[in-house]
C-alpha cells in the first residue's frame, strides 16, 4: 500500500494559491483514479483506492502546512506503511515553475511543511517530489508569493503543468519503482 500525501492549506482559504500544488496533485490523481476525498480522519481528507493495480491511500493533511508532519505519521502508524512506500508531493521555490523533481531522499530546505514531515516520521529517506514554483520578484514577498492567490492565467496554467507533471511521476514510481521516475522526469 502506498501513502501519496499532498501537502497544501486548507483549501476553502488557500486553494489556487502556489503552497498547494501537493493538493492540486492529490486532486487529479483522484480524479484520475476515481477515488473519493470522502474520509475526514487523522487530521487529514483522504480516500483510499486503486493505481495501476496498488491499493493507495491519497491524503491532505488539514493540519496548515507547518504541521503535516503530526497527520502523516498518524496515517504511517495506523496503517503500517513502510517508508518506502510514501510519497510526498510539495511546492518548492527553487525548481522553475511548470518542472518538477523527485528525489529518494533529503533535507527540507527552506519549506516548513516537508520539516514537519522529517521531525515527525524521523528520517529523510522518503520519496518526495518537488512541484516548481519559482520565486516572487522581491525576497521579502515569500509569503504573499506562495499563499497569496494566482491571478494571472499564464502562471496558473504553467504550474498546473507541474502539477499535471506530479501525476504522471506518481504513476510511475507506482508502476516501475522511484529511479525510473526520476530517470523519467528530472
Amino acid at each position: 500500500m502506498f501513502l501519496i500525501v499532498g501537502l497544501g492549506n486548507p483549501e476553502n482559504e488557500y486553494a489556487n494559491t502556489r503552497h498547494n500544488m501537493g493538493f492540486d496533485t492529490i486532486n487529479q490523481l483522484a480524479e484520475e483514479y476515481k477515488i473519493e476525498l470522502n474520509k475526514n480522519k487523522f487530521k487529514a481528507i483522504y480516500g483510499t483506492g486503486m493505481i495501476e493495480n496498488e491499493k493507495v491511500i491519497l491524503l491532505k493533511p488539514q493540519t496548515y502546512m507547518n504541521l503535516s508532519g503530526e497527520s502523516i505519521i498518524e496515517v504511517i502508524h495506523f496503517y503500517k506503511i513502510g517508508l518506502e512506500n510514501l510519497i510526498v508531493v510539495y511546492d518548492d521555490m527553487d525548481v522553475e515553475p511548470g518542472k518538477i523533481k523527485i528525489r529518494k531522499k533529503g533535507g527540507a530546505g527552506s519549506h516548513n511543511g516537508m520539516k514537519s514531515v522529517i521531525q515527525n516520521i524521523n528520517s529523510e529517506e522518503f520519496t518526495r517530489i518537488r512541484v516548481g514554483i519559482g520565486t516572487p520578484e522581491y525576497k521579502n514577498d515569500r509569503i504573499n508569493y506562495v499563499i497569496g492567490k494566482i491571478t494571472s492565467e499564464e502562471d496558473r496554467e504553467i504550474l498546473h503543468k507541474g502539477t499535471e507533471r506530479a501525476k504522471e511521476a506518481i504513476i510511475e514510481v507506482i508502476r516501475n519503482g522511484v529511479d525510473v521516475a526520476m530517470n523519467q522526469f528530472n
